[in-house]
């Protein structure tokens, strides 16, 4: 493994990990790819060097072969992320079209909750009558 792929990996995680921290929408997206880049250079990172074949003919004469299984679960994973992001780009701009902003608010429940897990309040658990036949 080379020194400066690590470095760039960790590079694309700890930036993609500080954009999808973030309250904006379409920072959270770009972080996530910057983290699915990270991942897909890692992955690659694991297998042999450019210079070996992933695959050799019958006649291949004892020359080392390259694991095909690292460039399969990248091609994979570039599938998966792209579908993702075109996924989160449709709520982003639903997001957007509806309330102006591509900001992540706070919802009121969660608030509620968050303020009762402070104050130890506790709201009271649901009647449940009992219907007689």
């Amino acid at each position: 493994m080379s020194l400066a792929g690590l470095l760039i990996a960790a590079v694309l995680f700890a930036v993609g990990t500080y954009l999808v921290l973030q309250r904006m929408l379409s920072r959270v997206i770009i972080g996530l790819g910057l983290m699915s880049h990270g991942a897909n250079l890692l992955i690659m990172l694991s297998g042999p060097g450019p210079a070996q074949p992933p695959v050799i003919g019958a006649d291949g004469g004892g020359l080392p072969v390259a694991d095909p299984l690292p460039q399969a679960m990248v091609l994979t994973a570039i599938v998966i992320t792209f579908g993702i992001t075109a996924f989160l780009l449709a709520l982003a701009l639903r997001s957007y079209v509806l309330t102006g902003s591509d900001a992540v608010e706070d919802d009121i429940e969660d608030r509620r909750i968050s303020r009762a897990k402070h104050t130890a309040e506790v709201t009271p658990p649901l009647e449940v009558h009992e219907v007689a036949e």
